[in-house]
């Protein structure tokens, strides 16, 4: 059976049954079809959509015996088209099955009663509820639910590129991105937006696009319960709860969460700071970087808080400012349970643990687990220090000094202790002091495992295992492990304590 300008799914008979043609969906759907046909589809898909293209091609394109079913022949009804690679014609497209019969639907999954053909694609579709990800990458380790996406993803290592366009040139690791792209050549979009009348070449472009109308955000995060409209940026957002940096620099090992963070950073790598400031010509690596300066020249905050009205250069310090006033605390540490308001200092802080410390002084090669610290520490060298308050003009080497030290001048104490009330000018402060009301230690000495509050008892502590005594008289030369043991011993000289 064909369809005005369609395709037509012969399947060839087993034994015993006669020939039947089961009619596909085509290309030209009407609108009403696109607008009103997504649930009849969504339950009559036979293959799991969740595979890959080599999967569902497989399943469609006359490779079904290895699944343990009939063969089937595909053609296009206007005897085909050219450009296509290996393979002919798009199989992601062109290849919707039908509404099961009730007779045929014997394979049921008993977690959202989706109904297959066959038992082995009811497996497969069951790893899409358990997570079960069996296929796992030599190179790399990453692991898929799929034969035919690990297949797909060894081309990334490999550099292969198999699908070519005819009209181009042009090649793609898979066969999907082959059939999207040449939709550029031929310009054929067949599925309209009912809301704003946009068209598009591929139904699921549709469907993520009228998310843009409805605002529904289908990929839900279980950690943090932050929602999404598109898969790609949910698994993207998922990672910084995970902590996997898939996308490293070749050039200095440095590793990210996004690819486009790399491309970004690679730019640093190519001495590129194409966003230059055009009132002092300062230039960044990123647009939203030269944005953030250029508010500094106007002293623009636009990002107001709802509750105290304290307003913000960006976005982001709003969100991280909210959180002071809901205490929410989404990233927690997987190894001592400390909870933090960003993503971005959970990272920072796992390096407590993993010892790692990445930043290193280039004039002493004293290392530390945060850029930030470098900085402020670059400026012992320099005697640099930019921050200067003003009222009372003590400058500082660091941002953060001098915003603490204000607070000494305005009397605020804005984090206060939930469970004895007392109030605290910093956050971190709060955060020290809660851990006496809960008991918790998470400063652990890696030598005998004794337990500390705060992250300068501990390394005061390790002193202890290895001998260090940094803190040195300038009278007599005599080394100590503690300021305070300097201070005691430099009253008997009769001279002031070490600063």
């Amino acid at each position: 059976m064909e369809s005005p300008g369609g395709w037509t799914l012969q399947v060839a008979p087993e034994e015993g049954q006669g020939l039947c043609n089961v009619k596909t969906a085509t290309r030209g759907l009407t609108e009403g079809a696109v607008s009103g046909g997504w649930g009849a589809w969504e339950n009559s898909t036979e293959v799991p959509r969740e595979a890959g293209d080599g999967q569902r091609q497989q399943a469609t394109l006359g490779a079904a015996d290895e699944q343990g079913g009939p063969s089937r022949e595909v053609g296009p009804a206007d005897g085909g088209r050219d450009g296509a690679g290996p393979g002919s014609e798009p199989a992601d497209r062109a290849l919707r099955p039908s509404p099961l019969p009730e007779e045929q639907q014997g394979c049921r999954c008993g977690e959202c009663g989706k109904a297959f053909s066959q038992g082995s694609y009811l497996l497969q579709h069951r790893r899409v509820h358990t997570g079960e990800k069996p296929y796992t990458c030599p190179e790399c380790g990453k692991a898929f639910a799929w034969s035919s996406n690990l297949s797909q993803h060894q081309r990334i290592h490999s550099g292969e590129k198999p699908y070519a366009c005819r009209g181009c040139g042009k090649a793609f690791r898979a066969h999907s991105q082959l059939i999207h792209h040449q939709e550029t050549h031929s310009g054929l979009k067949p599925f309209r937006c009912p809301d704003c009348g946009k068209s598009f070449g591929r139904s699921t472009t549709l469907v993520q696009h009228r998310r843009t109308h409805t605002g529904e955000k289908p990929y839900e995060c279980p950690d943090c319960g932050k929602a999404f409209s598109w898969n790609s940026n949910f698994l993207e957002h998922r990672r910084v709860h995970t902590g996997a940096r898939p996308h490293a620099c070749p050039d200095c090992g440095k590793a990210f969460s996004q690819s486009s963070n790399l491309a970004e950073h690679l730019k640093i790598h190519a001495g590129a700071r194409p966003h230059a400031c055009p009132d002092c010509g300062k230039a960044f690596v990123r647009v939203a970087g030269l944005r953030q300066h250029r508010r500094t020249h106007s002293s623009e905050k636009p990002f107001p808080c709802a509750e105290c009205g304290k307003a913000f250069r960006e976005s982001s310090q709003l969100l991280q400012h909210q959180r002071t006033h809901t205490d929410e605390r989404p990233f927690e540490c997987a190894e001592c349970g400390q909870a933090f308001v960003m993503g971005s200092y959970l990272a920072e802080h796992r390096r407590v643990h993993t010892g790692e410390k990445p930043h290193a002084c280039a004039q002493c090669g004293k290392a530390f687990s945060q850029r930030s610290n470098l900085l402020s520490h670059q400026r012992t060298h320099s005697g640099a220090k930019p921050f200067a308050c003003a009222d009372c003009g003590k400058a500082f080497r660091g941002s953060s000094g001098l915003a603490h030290h204000r607070l000494t001048h305005t009397g605020e104490r804005p984090f206060a202790c939930a469970e004895c009330g007392k109030s605290f000018r910093g956050s971190s402060e709060l955060r020290q002091h809660q851990r006496l009301h809960s008991g918790e230690r998470p400063f652990v000495c890696a030598h005998c495992s004794k337990a500390f509050v705060r992250k300068s008892e501990l390394l005061s502590h390790r002193r202890t295992h290895t001998g260090e005594r940094p803190y040195a008289c300038g009278e007599c030369g005599k080394p100590f492990s503690h300021r305070c043991n300097l201070n005691e011993h430099q009253k008997r000289h009769g001279g002031r304590a070490a600063p």
